[in-house]
């Protein structure tokens, strides 16, 4: 472990939650230099949607690399690349009824946000992007500016201008009153100058697991479509079948002008982003907007059998549907055991809210030294996020609800939960 104190940036964080030597994983399991395994309901934080190493996957990334594929093509033509878009084509988007031009902007989400947000204002001529509260979107500064997190905004360490907040969804409200909300700081934000673009998640994920409803969604992409302004749905860590659907604004009906993916789209946690854009918007000149590594051929592999292993037919959609009706009824047992709020989320991205800041992390910390790696989430670590991995098994499950009950009884023991009245 000294390795890592003395060499590595204090700028880690997550090997600080979980203090050991990760060394081999497969599925929704890691083990550790000492021979542990831990149950991950982490999965990387969204990358690992398939688990760990999926057979189907390292068999053709094993396959490629032996037989002297191309790992590194920038921008240009290559089988692996070409398959794949075939491949996102014919198993995701026409399925959908949906067309969209793909860009590689880079190896990470925040690249794909930054090509999105410079697009949008390529295409209207306008220089202010609306965001959410709550919302994340990245730490490259472009990303930054459109991410609510005071926390990471101060990191930056320069203004970050040319963008405005908005209110996101509340369950508080009912429909009308949250559309209300919406359509009215919509209208105050474009007397300031009129909106190139709205970026927004289905799903909030690092904000707290927050779902938006889907008339609230349909408000906001009428709106945009009416001043304008180009919708930007941010499907980083909420798309590829995390919350059902491959995407997940499907339910509500809406189309984007530009959608952003990364984490889980190359199906083995390999560096990957894809910015998708309607045709009418695909106004980039050559070169204009390009990187190194927005090319990386392994990835193409692993991202073209994932959609042929797990979207050639329903039966992963139908099945996280399933867990996810049995993750809802668990932890609204155990909110309820101990007087909490009602667990929100979709498919199997899932937050349990507590009540004080920071016992999240208590949470957390108690589940990590029972063999479960949890992530938690909000702006004052006041959720427990739940991100397992689309194939966990139905033992998997629910030795990981109950390890998280456990946790949460823990914690409530020492009357440092503070449970509601």
């Amino acid at each position: 472990m000294s390795v890592f104190a003395t060499m590595e940036s204090e700028v880690r964080s997550y090997s600080r939650a979980w203090p050991t030597v990760f060394t081999t994983a497969q599925g929704a399991e890691l083990r550790d230099a000492n021979g542990r395994t831990y149950l991950d309901f982490f999965a990387g934080a969204g990358a690992l949607n398939y688990g760990h190493n999926p057979p189907e996957l390292k068999a053709a990334l094993l396959e490629y690399l032996t037989g002297d594929g191309i790992t590194h093509g920038l921008d240009m033509h290559t089988t692996a690349k070409g398959t794949f878009l075939e491949r996102l084509r014919d198993l995701v988007l026409t399925p959908r009824a949906l067309d969209y031009r793909v860009q590689f902007p880079g190896p990470g989400g925040t690249n794909a946000i930054e090509a999105a947000l410079k697009l949008a204002r390529k295409v209207t001529g306008r220089h202010t992007v609306g965001y959410f509260e709550r919302g994340f979107h990245g730490m490259t500064l472009g990303a930054l500016a459109v991410t609510a997190n005071p926390a990471k905004r101060a990191g930056a360490g320069v203004p970050l201008p040319h963008t405005v907040p908005l209110p996101f969804d509340d369950p508080a409200d009912d429909d009308q009153r949250a559309v209300t909300r919406l359509v009215q700081a919509l209208e105050t934000a474009v007397t300031d100058g009129r909106l190139a673009a709205v970026v927004v998640e289905s799903v909030q994920g690092e904000g707290g697991v927050n779902p938006a409803r889907p008339a609230w969604l349909r408000t906001l992409a009428s709106w945009a479509r009416e001043h304008g302004t180009l919708l930007v749905a941010d499907d980083i860590q909420m798309g590829c079948g995390r919350t059902g659907p491959f995407f997940s604004f499907e339910t509500s009906g809406i189309v984007p002008d530009i959608v952003c993916l990364s984490k889980s789209i190359s199906g083995y946690g390999m560096p990957m982003a894809l910015t998708l854009i309607r045709p009418e918007h695909d106004v980039w000149c050559p070169g204009e907007h390009n990187g190194t590594f927005r090319g990386y051929n392994p990835a193409f592999v692993t991202a073209t059998r994932a959609l042929e292993v797990f979207w050639s037919d329903g039966a992963l959609q139908a099945r996280t549907a399933a867990l996810a009706d049995r993750v809802h009824r668990s932890l609204t047992e155990t909110a309820r055991r101990h007087g909490l709020s009602a667990p929100r989320g979709r498919g199997l991205a899932w937050g349990l809210v507590l009540d004080r800041p920071g016992a999240a992390r208590e949470v957390c910390d108690a589940a990590y030294r029972a063999g479960l790696l949890l992530e938690t989430a909000g702006l004052q670590d006041e959720v427990v996020k739940l991100l397992p991995p689309l194939t966990v098994t139905d033992g998997q499950m629910e030795r990981g609800l109950a390890v998280l009950d456990e946790a949460v009884a823990t914690v409530a023991d020492t009357g440092d939960l503070a449970i509601r009245p």
